[in-house]
């Protein structure tokens, strides 16, 4: 999760994170380089008071200039396009699950299980435990084995919500009488928080989200005693 003073993203969990950073770091290293040669022209331009007729008037540097940044958007794009479509990649997910926003706490079903389902509402501060995390932490969390595809189903019942994890590379909005669908697979396990990521009321800012991925046994087990209990 971040922390304070923080400059970089968070530790990708999912294939597709990892992708984004990549291209993060790759989009970066080129507005680097082009902010150096823009800033050092100014600097050339602005201190010297020569100037080369040629330059004035030259086809040549008319050309580079209108084709060099046309290659670079596309050493741009054409990354960026590739993760987006890997984004909206649903292939046999092993399993589904149903995430509702309400004002303001979110409910989670389980599909593939006959009677798997849950409210998951903000722990108030003078609830949390130790080490657990101020307006993060929830009474129920969503539980996912590991190295296996989720697909998770999103709508909302009332205002516009957002759910979205960013150690996930996930954010997908959440709108009344609409169905929206992303998938994610987590290479390791651990605990992942997020928050809603729309302005969705007065309690905007209380309606967090734990994924916590578990090896497939552990899942099964929490599975079993979930049904159980309910």
């Amino acid at each position: 999760m971040a922390h304070p003073s923080q400059l970089g993203l968070q530790d990708a969990a999912s294939p597709v994170m990892e992708e984004m950073l990549h291209f993060h770091d790759h989009a970066l290293m080129i507005l680097f380089l082009v902010s150096t040669l823009v800033l050092y022209i100014i600097v050339l331009t602005v201190t010297t008071n020569l100037s080369n007729k040629f330059i004035l008037d030259s086809q040549e540097i008319e050309i580079i200039w209108t084709i060099l940044p046309a290659m670079i958007l596309i050493l741009i794009a054409l990354p960026s396009l590739r993760i987006l479509y890997l984004m909206d990649e649903v292939n046999d997910p092993h399993l589904t699950i149903k995430a509702m926003g309400h004002q303001w706490y979110w409910t989670y079903e389980y599909t593939d299980y006959e009677d798997l389902g849950f409210d998951a509402y903000m722990v108030p501060t003078q609830d949390l435990g130790h080490g657990q995390f101020r307006l993060l932490e929830t009474d129920h969390r969503v539980v996912i084995p590991v190295d296996s595809p989720i697909r998770v189903l999103i709508s909302a019942e009332d205002v516009l919500h957002s759910w979205a994890v960013p150690a996930l590379g996930i954010k997908m909005d959440a709108v009344p009488g609409r169905l929206n669908q992303t998938a994610f697979i987590t290479s390791r396990p651990g605990v992942f928080y997020g928050q809603c990521s729309e302005i969705c009321g007065a309690n905007h800012s209380f309606m967090p989200i734990v994924v916590e991925a578990v090896p497939l046994e552990h899942f099964e087990s929490w599975s079993a005693m979930m049904v159980e209990e309910s």
